[in-house]
């Protein structure tokens, strides 16, 4: 079944889900692109998540098209990262798709740091409306939320409607624990921001990303001390 926005009734994904529940991972991504093909895209932010899911959709569709929302705010690591990433997946087409403003244009507008004067602004400046942009030409996208990941994530589905971007959302990842994204980037020898080592367990924006502290969420990190949890990516 094809569910397509906005046509696709809640119903519908239900189902779709009930015939998914208890498969792997790598099944979830084959039926993503059996399902939709060159309308499936994934975007990608190369944390440890990416990484596997990157290894998954070599494994099931070389030549996948893969985007990066370069806000021109990340870690110099992460950059390193996306070098390292087009070296070891070299059939995987990842294109770094950045915001319509330059920072000196954001600036100018309205006003520095606007990351700290309006995080939810400059997120939707650098984030939200570059990917908007790209996910209007397919019919689905990839992302690698885990329901581990935060309270806000725990109800993720391996299939869902997402109303923010008009598009059918597809998580493969959502049973995995952190362990077990670990497990699979060492037994494969996956390429990872060594950040993660650094008590980074997610990787934004180097203005609104810090280490977190042993038991602390692994959202905890960003946006700290704000009140902000997510960028708006993932939120309805």
């Amino acid at each position: 079944m094809i569910l397509d926005y906005p046509t696709t009734t809640q119903e519908e994904v239900e189902k779709v889900n009930e015939e998914l529940d208890g498969r792997i991972a790598l099944d979830i991504v084959k039926w993503g692109y059996e399902t939709y093909g060159d309308d499936l895209v994934y975007a990608c932010s190369l944390g440890a998540e990416g990484m596997v899911l990157l290894d998954l959709i070599n494994r099931v569709k070389p030549g996948a098209r893969v985007v990066f929302l370069d806000t021109d705010f990340h870690f110099k690591q992460t950059y390193d990262l996306l070098k390292k990433v087009r070296e070891h997946f070299p059939d995987v087409s990842i294109e770094s798709i950045k915001p319509e403003l330059s920072v000196k244009e954001q600036s100018e507008q309205y006003g520095d740091k606007l990351w700290e004067t309006a995080p939810d602004k400059c997120c939707a400046l650098r984030k939200l409306e570059p990917l908007e942009k790209e996910l209007s030409k397919h019919k689905a996208w990839m992302s690698g939320l885990r329901r581990e990941q935060s309270p806000t994530r725990k109800n993720t589905q391996f299939v869902n409607i997402d109303n923010r971007f008009q598009s059918i959302k597809i998580a493969p990842l959502i049973h995995w624990t952190w362990d077990e994204v670990w497990e699979h980037i060492k037994e494969n020898n996956l390429p990872y921001n060594i950040l993660h080592d650094q008590n980074f367990p997610s990787i934004g924006c180097f203005h609104c990303t810090s280490a977190v502290l042993d038991g602390q969420d692994s959202r905890s990190g960003r946006w700290s001390g704000s009140g902000k949890t997510e960028c708006g990516l993932h939120k309805e």
